[in-house]
């Protein structure tokens, strides 16, 4: 299995800090309401030995690796938020129009290296096994952000993200009845949509599965303050036994 993990770095680094608007204050508020805080550890510490991990090191405020490099395929482009965002969550200015040479030395020092090891662990898993299951985890926020497309104020507590040629029904189903049997409430491609796969695979090799799974902060931390709640153990185990679930029909070799 691949546990993808784009958004759980805080990190800007020291020479980009000058290309952000914002002062430290609001950077560090924004930071906290951006970031997928903690999914590198619910999700994470569930992989196994011959599992791949692949965590995007610095910050979706830098350059967003799950974005579509055109904008003209990229929905949140329209917000100022394609793949290096120019606005805020809440639609304030984050950083200057990028020139095409700033742009470009992004995408090769970030978001070119990371799908790059995408790439690689997922033409690891083909050689090895003849398929391969990207999860792609993620959290969200209780609260709709001005930003979001769903402004729908009730959310449940897992929303389950697919891919129309990449995720197939049974394991879709599997996943639902998991978070279920775990008294969680679930909704699919709701409030976000979608499963990230490796462009070379994508909408070409059906041996690629691939399906988002994004829990709600409010069972795992204080959003207001960014530290764990006292629910943080339950979570992870719960998505440890979902996880599993969706191993064993995902991965049919290691059944």
């Amino acid at each position: 299995m691949i546990y993808h993990i784009p958004h759980s770095s805080f990190r800007i680094p020291v020479d980009l800090r000058s290309t952000l608007l914002l002062d430290d204050q609001a950077l560090e508020a924004e930071l906290l309401t951006m970031t997928d805080a903690f999914t590198d550890d619910l999700f994470g510490t569930h992989a196994r030995a011959e599992d791949s991990v692949v965590t995007f090191p610095v910050s979706r405020l830098v350059v967003d690796p799950e974005r579509f490099l055109d904008d003209a395929l990229e929905t949140m482009a329209r917000r100022g938020m394609g793949v290096i965002y120019e606005r805020t969550s809440s639609g304030d200015p984050l950083r200057n129009n990028p020139s095409l040479e700033e742009r470009d030395a992004l995408i090769q020092r970030f978001y070119e290296l990371h799908h790059k090891q995408l790439n690689g662990a997922t033409e690891r898993e083909l050689d090895r096994h003849g398929s391969a299951l990207i999860l792609d985890c993620h959290s969200f926020p209780q609260r709709p952000l001005p930003y979001e497309l769903d402004q729908d104020p009730n959310r449940p507590d897992i929303c389950i993200g697919t891919d129309e040629f990449h995720t197939p029904k049974h394991l879709l189903e599997v996943a639902r009845q998991s978070v279920t049997d775990e008294g969680l409430t679930c909704e699919i491609n709701r409030p976000f949509s979608g499963s990230i796969v490796p462009r070379r695979y994508w909408e070409q090799d059906k041996r690629v599965s691939s399906i988002m799974i994004e829990v709600n902060r409010s069972l795992y931390m204080d959003e207001d303050t960014g530290v764990r709640s006292f629910q943080y153990g339950r979570c992870r185990a719960s998505l440890g036994r979902i996880v599993d679930e969706i191993r064993s029909v995902g991965l049919p070799h290691t059944r």
